[in-house]
């Protein structure tokens, strides 16, 4: 193929596994109301868990770390060696979904997705940082940035740099899309995970 082809191909196909709003698609389903309306109107697990429904939540949560894993399995069987491309294609659709005006989540679960298709050793450190980190802190922004961050380090030491330095970009990311909770963070009330939000 002509040498922009197929990257070009596997970003798209990444953002369209990316930008299905799972999150807004399940609690409007469950009859849990327009998920804009609750807490932040983010459209990850965390603010459906802000609408009381846990079972929702966690679906939201698998689904969001399925469609990253997918794009990635999918590169790697159509388009061989493009499965970075697919991975930040992935990461481009859930942040910014066509769908639903270019609002979308902040990559926490999808970055997982990402991470484990390419790497199941590196999935299982993700998971480990993010659970340690939201077990330690009770806050899931901080669990989200360690993992997002933490692995692409493991990264290095660990497997091809190229991974590592394309995991490192995707969480720098993910941190920037957290600008928000990094403020509240510093000012002391960003929420904990199970306290209510107005």
């Amino acid at each position: 193929m002509t040498d922009w082809i197929s990257p070009a191909l596997a970003i798209g196909l990444g953002y369209l596994c990316g930008s299905v709003p799972f999150g807004m698609i399940l609690t409007w389903a469950g009859g849990a109301g327009n998920l804009r309306d609750v807490g932040s109107g983010n459209i990850g697990a965390t603010n459906v868990l802000r609408t009381g429904r846990k079972g929702l939540a966690a679906a939201t949560l698998l689904l969001d770390l399925a469609k990253g894993a997918v794009a990635v399995c999918l590169a790697r069987l159509w388009l061989p060696g493009f499965e970075l491309w697919a991975a930040a294609g992935a990461m481009f659709g859930h942040i910014w979904p066509v769908w639903i005006g270019f609002r979308g989540g902040k990559g926490v679960a999808t970055l997982m997705g990402v991470t484990l298709a390419l790497s199941w050793i590196l999935g299982m450190i993700y998971a480990v940082l993010w659970l340690g980190a939201l077990a330690a802190t009770r806050i899931s922004s901080v669990g989200g940035m360690a993992a997002a961050i933490g692995t692409p380090i493991v990264a290095v030491m660990l497997i091809d740099q190229r991974i590592a330095y394309a995991l490192l970009a995707l969480g720098v990311l993910v941190v920037w899309r957290h600008r928000d909770n990094i403020g509240r963070l510093i000012e002391g009330n960003e929420p904990k995970v199970g306290a209510s939000r107005s």
